[in-house]
C-alpha cells in the first residue's frame, strides 16, 4: 500500500477539528508538532485553502453525491476539490493520496475509497468550472451586521479579499528601504514591508539577528499613531505576542508590557531577546492589576471578535457566533475605563481593535466620551494612511477590501483619546 502523506493527514485533521469540534487552527497546533518545518508548512497551507474555499468546494462536490457524506469523509472529499481545483495539482497524485488516507481512516473512511477516487475523477473532468463560482459568502449573523454598516457592495469586496488570502508583513527596527531590498519586499507607504512570498520564516536574513518581527501592516498602526517618544512611560495592554512592545521600544519608550496569558508572555519574551530589547512583562488581569505610577501613553488592543482577520484566519467564521460579543464589547468598555485611570494628566490613550464591527469600535469610543467629560478624540495622523480611511470624528477605519492591488488589509479600528489636563 501507499505511504501515507502526513502534511495531508495532519490537514484533514485541523479541517475536522475546525468544523466538527469548532476549534481554532490556533487551538490546534499540537496536531502538527510532530511534522517537519515543511510538512508543517503545507499542511497549514492546505488546510488553509481549504476553509477559504468550502462553499466552492461544496459546489462543485453536489452534483456527484447523492446525499451528505459523513462528516470525516466529507472532509477528505473537501481537501481534495481545493488541492485540484484552487491549488491546480495534479489529479491523480491528489487522488491516490486521497484514497490512501481514507484507507487508513478506520470504520469512518475506509469503506469509501471507491466513493473518492469516482468523485474525484469527476471533479478533476468539471474544473473549468471553479473559475465561476463566487467567494465564500460571511455566516449570516456576521454578514447581516456587515451589510447594515457598510452595505452590500462593500461586503462582497470584503468576502473577495478572505478569498484571496493574507501576505506576510514585517515590521523593521530601522532602514526599511534596504530591508525590502534585501529580502525582495514591497515597502508600503506606512512604512511595513510586505513579503512576496512566505517561505520559512526563521530562514530569512534579518530573523536570527532580530532586525524584523512579522506583523500585519494594519495591525502595525496602533502603535504608529500613538507617536511614542523617548523616555515616555507607555503600557502596552494586551501586549502578546509582542509586535506592538517592539514598535514602542524601537521608538525609545519605557514599556510595561501587560497581558493576561503566561504562556502568551513567554512568546514575547522570546521576540524581545531575539531583538535585543528589554520591557517590565506583567502577567496580569487588567481588571485586578494596579500600576504603581500613571503613564504619559497606554495602548489598548482589546481583546475582540477578531472578525477583521478573516483573510488570514478563515476558521474563525466556523468556529465563532454573536453568542460572545456582547460579553466582549462590556469587556472592552470596562478594560477602557481601567486604563484611562492610569494616565498622567493630558496623556493619550490609543483604543484598537481587529474588528470590523461599529460596537466594537466607532460605537465603544461614542459611549467612552459620554461617561468620561474631560476625554477628547485626537484626530489620527501617521505616515501613508489614506484620506478615506478616517471616520468623521478622526479614527481610522480599515477593512480588508482596501489596497486591494497590494493584497488587502486586516480590518482594525483605532481611535487615539486625550485625558484632559
Amino acid at each position: 500500500m501507499a505511504s501515507i502523506d502526513p502534511a495531508r493527514r495532519a490537514a484533514a485533521a485541523l479541517l475536522s477539528g475546525v468544523l466538527q469540534e469548532r476549534l481554532t487552527l490556533a487551538e490546534q497546533a499540537g496536531e502538527l508538532a510532530a511534522l517537519a518545518p515543511p510538512e508543517r508548512a503545507r499542511a497549514q497551507r492546505l488546510a488553509l485553502a481549504t476553509l477559504r474555499n468550502l462553499s466552492r468546494a461544496d459546489a462543485m462536490l453536489k452534483p456527484h453525491l447523492r446525499k451528505a457524506p459523513p462528516p470525516d469523509l466529507h472532509v477528505l472529499l473537501r481537501l481534495g476539490t481545493v488541492e485540484i481545483c484552487a491549488l491546480q495539482e495534479a489529479p491523480h497524485g491528489v487522488t491516490d493520496a486521497l484514497v490512501t488516507l481514507a484507507r487508513s481512516g478506520g470504520q469512518k473512511t475506509e469503506g469509501f475509497a471507491g466513493l473518492i477516487n469516482a468523485v474525484l475523477r469527476k471533479i478533476a473532468a468539471d474544473s473549468e468550472r471553479w473559475a465561476r463560482l463566487d467567494a465564500p459568502a460571511l455566516p449570516g449573523w456576521l454578514r447581516g451586521r456587515l451589510m447594515s454598516a457598510y452595505g452590500k457592495v462593500a461586503v462582497m469586496r470584503m468576502e473577495a479579499a478572505h478569498l484571496a488570502g493574507a501576505r506576510t508583513d514585517l515590521s523593521v527596527k530601522a532602514d526599511p528601504e534596504t530591508w525590502a531590498e534585501n529580502l525582495g519586499a514591497e515597502l508600503l507607504p506606512t512604512g511595513s514591508l510586505r513579503l512576496a512570498q512566505t517561505g520559512q520564516i526563521t530562514e530569512l536574513p534579518g530573523y536570527e539577528t532580530g532586525d524584523w518581527w512579522v506583523q500585519d501592516a494594519a495591525a502595525a498602526l496602533p502603535a504608529k499613531v500613538l507617536n511614542a517618544k523617548p523616555g515616555e512611560r507607555v503600557l502596552d495592554l494586551c501586549a502578546a505576542p509582542g509586535g506592538k512592545t517592539l514598535q514602542l521600544l524601537t521608538a525609545g519608550a519605557t514599556v510595561t508590557a501587560l497581558d493576561i496569558s503566561a504562556p502568551r508572555l513567554d512568546r514575547l519574551e522570546e521576540n524581545l531577546t531575539r531583538c535585543g530589547m528589554r520591557a517590565e512583562t506583567v502577567a496580569a488581569d487588567a481588571l485586578d492589576w494596579t500600576p504603581e505610577a500613571p503613564f504619559d501613553a497606554i495602548l489598548l488592543d482589546a481583546p475582540c471578535s477578531a472578525t477583521g482577520t478573516i483573510r488570514r484566519h478563515p476558521d474563525l467564521p466556523f468556529v465563532k457566533d454573536a453568542s460572545g460579543i456582547k460579553e466582549l464589547v462590556a469587556l472592552q468598555a470596562a478594560l477602557l475605563d481601567r486604563a484611562l485611570g492610569w494616565l498622567n494628566p493630558g496623556g493619550r490613550l490609543v483604543y484598537a481593535t481587529c474588528s470590523l464591527l461599529p460596537e466594537e469600535g466607532e460605537a465603544q469610543i461614542t459611549a467612552a466620551l459620554a461617561r468620561h467629560p474631560g476625554l477628547t478624540i485626537t484626530p489620527i495622523s501617521a505616515p501613508g494612511l489614506e484620506p478615506g480611511w478616517l471616520t468623521e470624528t478622526g479614527c481610522l477605519r480599515l477593512s480588508p477590501d482596501l489596497w486591494p492591488e497590494r493584497g488587502g488589509l486586516d480590518g482594525f479600528f483605532v481611535a487615539v483619546l486625550q485625558q484632559g489636563h
